[in-house]
C-alpha cells in the first residue's frame, strides 16, 4: 500500500457518519408538526376557557340562559298544563334561545383579539391557522355545553313525574348540542369577519335568524307560492329548525347529523379563510 492510499483511508476513517436530525427526517418532521398543532389548539382552548370562567362572562351567560329557558318552558310553553311526561316543549325553544345567546358568547373570540392588537402575536405561533380557529371554537362550544348540561334537572324532574322515553330525550340533547355547535361556529366566524363585537353580534343574530326561520311553515308557504314547492322544500333543508324537529320526536336522522356537522365544518373553514386574510393583510 502506498503512502497516498494510506492517507486517503485514514481520512475516510476519521470522517464522522452522517447524522439525520429529527427535523430533516420526513416522518419525524410530520410528527413534530402534529404535536405543535395539537399544543397550539390546546393552549388556545385553555386560554379562551379561562377567559370565560375567570370573568363573570360565562356565569352571567349560563344564568340568564337557564332563566330564559325556564321562563319560556313554564310560562309560555305551559309545561305542566300539557300533562305529558316528555321534554318536547322544553326543546322547542332551544333554537330560538341559541340564536341570541350563542352569538353573545362567541362575538368576542376574534373581535377582541383584533381590538386589542394581539391577533398578530397570536398568528406568530408555530401552528396552522385552522388549529387556532378550532381551539377558539371548542372553547365557545364548551360554554354552550356547560349551559346545556345544567338543564338536566329538567330530565330528572320528568322521570320523577312520569315514565318518559329517555332514549328520545338523550337524542334530543345530543342534537341540541350539535345545533349549538353550528351556532357557535357561525358566530365565531362572523367575529373574525367583522372585527368588532357589536357588528359581529348583529351579523350572527341576523344570519342565524335566516337559517332558523327558513324552517317555519309560514316561510315555507311563502316560498312555495313565489317559487314553487321544490324551492320551499329546498329552503327548509337549510334550516336549523327542520333538522331538530325529528330529534324532538325521538327520531335519529342521518341527514340531520350530516347537516349539523357540515354546518360546523363550513363555518370553521370560512373562519380560517377570514383569519388567514387578516394575516396576509
Amino acid at each position: 500500500m502506498t503512502q497516498a492510499q494510506s492517507e486517503t483511508m485514514g481520512a475516510n476513517l476519521k470522517t464522522p457518519p452522517l447524522s439525520v436530525s429529527p427535523d430533516n427526517h420526513p416522518h419525524m418532521g410530520a410528527e413534530s408538526r402534529r404535536r405543535s398543532t395539537i399544543a397550539a389548539m390546546t393552549s388556545i382552548f385553555g386560554r379562551e376557557l379561562r377567559a370565560y370562567f375567570y370573568t363573570p362572562l360565562a356565569y352571567v351567560f349560563i344564568s340568564v340562559f337557564l332563566l330564559a329557558l325556564g321562563a319560556f318552558t313554564f310560562e309560555i310553553g305551559r309545561f305542566f298544563d300539557a300533562n305529558r311526561a316528555d321534554l318536547s316543549i322544553f326543546f322547542l325553544f332551544h333554537p330560538w334561545l341559541y340564536l341570541v345567546f350563542l352569538p353573545a358568547v362567541s362575538m368576542r373570540l376574534w373581535a377582541e383579539e383584533i381590538r386589542a392588537g394581539t391577533l398578530e402575536l397570536l398568528l406568530t405561533l408555530p401552528a396552522p391557522v385552522w388549529s387556532l380557529v378550532v381551539g377558539k371554537f371548542l372553547a365557545g362550544w364548551a360554554v354552550a355545553g356547560a349551559a346545556l348540561l345544567l338543564t338536566t334537572p329538567m330530565w330528572i324532574t320528568v322521570n320523577y313525574l312520569g315514565s318518559p322515553d329517555n332514549a328520545a330525550i338523550a337524542l334530543a340533547y345530543l342534537m341540541s348540542f350539535l345545533m349549538a355547535g353550528g351556532y357557535v361556529a357561525m358566530s365565531t366566524a362572523l367575529s373574525a369577519l367583522a372585527g368588532n363585537q357589536v357588528v359581529a353580534f348583529v351579523l350572527a343574530v341576523t344570519t342565524g335568524f335566516v337559517f332558523t326561520a327558513m324552517g317555519l311553515p309560514l316561510v315555507a308557504s311563502g316560498v312555495a307560492e313565489l317559487f314553487g314547492p321544490t324551492a320551499a322544500e329546498t329552503t327548509r333543508l337549510f334550516s336549523f329548525l327542520t333538522h331538530f324537529e325529528a330529534a324532538q320526536r325521538g327520531v335519529l336522522e342521518l341527514r340531520a347529523l350530516l347537516f349539523y356537522v357540515g354546518v360546523i365544518v363550513l363555518w370553521l373553514g370560512l373562519n380560517t379563510l377570514w383569519v388567514s386574510r387578516r394575516r396576509a393583510n
